[in-house]
């Protein structure tokens, strides 16, 4: 069975196999290794990560699975407000919005859970703001990706897909590359690729 990669998360994840975006990358790079899939749960809510984490993936259960914690990135709160005010008008002001220091508050919850468990994290809150201008560099809205924004989730990721033994390189083809077919035998590669 070939391997699977699942990405679950809210509107960031979703948006993640937009062309360019992380997700897509992801699929690209483990394209014939890997099928890459996307489950979104939609908002922002600590209770639903726990629950997929605890429920659907009980690490005692599960060792050949590599779970991947992956923070928030920072908000940029001046650009929340510009984008909730243009698709709100003057109701955009009486909305609940988030806040860097909320999603680093977060964060840190998601790292230190990913360290008590036992599990590979990533912590693209700090990871962000180590850049200069990252609020308009690595956020389209104050709070979604750009193409660099995806860029560095990709990189994250894959840095510790590799650091895990997961590199897409050292993967098997999961069928026979066209040129290695024989027309006249084609289950010969096949068999071979069994081996």
């Amino acid at each position: 069975m070939r391997p699977q990669i699942v990405l679950f998360g809210d509107s960031i994840t979703e948006q993640s196999f937009r062309s360019g975006s992380w997700g897509a990358s992801l699929a690209d790079t483990y394209s014939r290794k890997a099928d890459v899939l996307v489950r979104g749960y939609g908002g922002y809510n600590t209770r639903w990560a726990l629950f997929l984490l605890h429920h659907l993936f009980p690490i005692e259960c599960s060792p050949t699975i590599l779970i991947v914690l992956i923070t928030p990135p920072p908000i940029d709160e001046e650009g929340r407000k510009q984008y909730a005010k243009s698709v709100y008008g003057d109701k955009a002001m009486e909305l609940p919005e988030r806040t860097n220091e909320m999603a680093g508050v977060y964060a840190r919850q998601c790292v230190e859970l990913a360290k008590d468990l036992g599990i590979c994290s990533i912590d693209i809150w700090y990871k962000m703001q180590e850049t200069e201008g990252w609020q308009k560099k690595f956020l389209s809205d104050g709070l979604h990706l750009t193409p660099e924004g995806n860029a560095v989730v990709y990189q994250e990721v894959v840095r510790v897909f590799n650091d895990a033994q997961l590199s897409a390189e050292e993967m098997p083809y999961d069928f026979p590359h066209h040129s290695k077919i024989d027309g006249k035998n084609p289950e010969k590669a096949f068999k071979q690729q069994c081996v």
